[in-house]
């Protein structure tokens, strides 16, 4: 069976489980190839809360599980997307992962310590470990990747929140990306070999940041491309003029840095209701939280730019309430006119 966590669970179940996820990322090099311009095909809801005691609102962030009350995690297996909704959940409140706010997962295999890592927020940004990405049991108790909130954090988020830790490294070096809902998106840095230790204040810095918050809002998400030469796209979801959200996108040769615009703005955009088709009515006008498919599964997190895949959560546009009561589910985006 295929785990499913995060997003990247999905892709990192290939090295567990074996089966092959459609990825096309090899073990051979390729050329980076990255349009310009992004056009998608996107599915109806794939993945939704369950009718069980949990009674919740919807499921976010691939995967947090969401109501009034917090947030939480949750695992699945499936092997086809098209099946994933019928999979039973195994709430990770049951693990020792424990009850309490957390949400945002990231999972990816550190080959150096050959352990699974499960990235997520709890006011601060924690992890997760396990030997067996199979075993949803397996996940040991949180510990942070810092004793505090970074100094320049605290300094820049106003009346913003701390959310969406994301780690990538690359050969020498692993990176921490966080955002604050008030336009700026941070970075720590550490050594490979210290991971997940020596994420500290001093080595946090602001990443990427606009005067508009709506423009760097949050749900960041950073990834290498195949090719003989350095190079990485990054993604940050931002708030559209109508409310509605989309992400921008940038590319760069190093993981710190400094990012170029590739689909940067409302008008073209990585990937939004204005460049997503359909079948019949649009299930859902925003494009939110969410993580590339991909069949690469260590830390340096890896895709394969030919074959964009992308699982988000976005809801039915006439739902209202509050936040956290909003009814999220899943979907995936397939892009249509790749340069490959």
């Amino acid at each position: 069976m295929l785990p499913f966590l995060a997003l990247a669970t999905v892709l990192c179940a290939a090295a567990a489980s074996k089966l092959p996820l459609g990825g096309h990322v090899s073990n051979t090099r390729q050329a980076a190839a990255l349009t310009s311009s992004f056009k998608w095909t996107s599915t109806g809801p794939l993945i939704g809360p369950k009718s069980d005691s949990r009674k919740l609102a919807g499921i976010k962030d691939p995967a947090s599980t969401a109501q009034a009350s917090g947030y939480n995690l949750a695992y699945l297996n499936f092997t086809d997307f098209n099946k994933a909704d019928a999979a039973a959940f195994y709430y990770l409140d049951q693990s020792p992962i424990g009850t309490g706010y957390r949400a945002a997962p990231q999972v990816f295999y550190f080959a150096p310590q050959k352990l699974w890592y499960l990235v997520y927020q709890t006011g601060n940004a924690a992890y997760s470990t396990n030997k067996d990405i199979a075993n949803p049991t397996g996940w040991t108790a949180p510990k942070t990747f810092y004793p505090s909130q970074p100094s320049i954090i605290t300094q820049n988020i106003g009346s913003g929140y701390w959310v969406d830790m994301w780690a990538i490294c690359d050969a020498a070096n692993c990176h921490l990306f966080s955002s604050d809902d008030n336009g700026h998106l941070y970075r720590s840095q550490t050594a490979l070999a210290n991971f997940p230790s020596g994420f500290t204040s001093a080595s946090t810095v602001i990443a990427l940041s606009d005067k508009n918050k709506d423009n760097v809002f949050e749900a960041s998400c950073v990834y290498a491309l195949p090719g003989d030469k350095p190079s990485y796209l990054l993604l940050v979801e931002a708030i559209g003029s109508d409310g509605t959200r989309y992400f921008r996108s940038w590319t760069a040769t190093s993981i710190a840095g400094p990012w170029t615009g590739l689909a940067d703005s409302e008008a073209s955009l990585f990937a939004g209701a204005s460049n997503v088709a359909f079948s019949g009515t649009p299930w859902t006008k925003s494009i939110s939280h969410g993580e590339m498919v991909r069949s690469l599964t260590d830390q340096t997190i890896t895709i394969d730019p030919c074959h964009l895949r992308f699982l988000y959560q976005g809801m039915d546009p006439s739902a209202s309430g509050t936040y956290n009561s909003l009814p999220w589910r899943l979907g995936l985006i397939t892009q249509t006119n790749s340069a490959c």
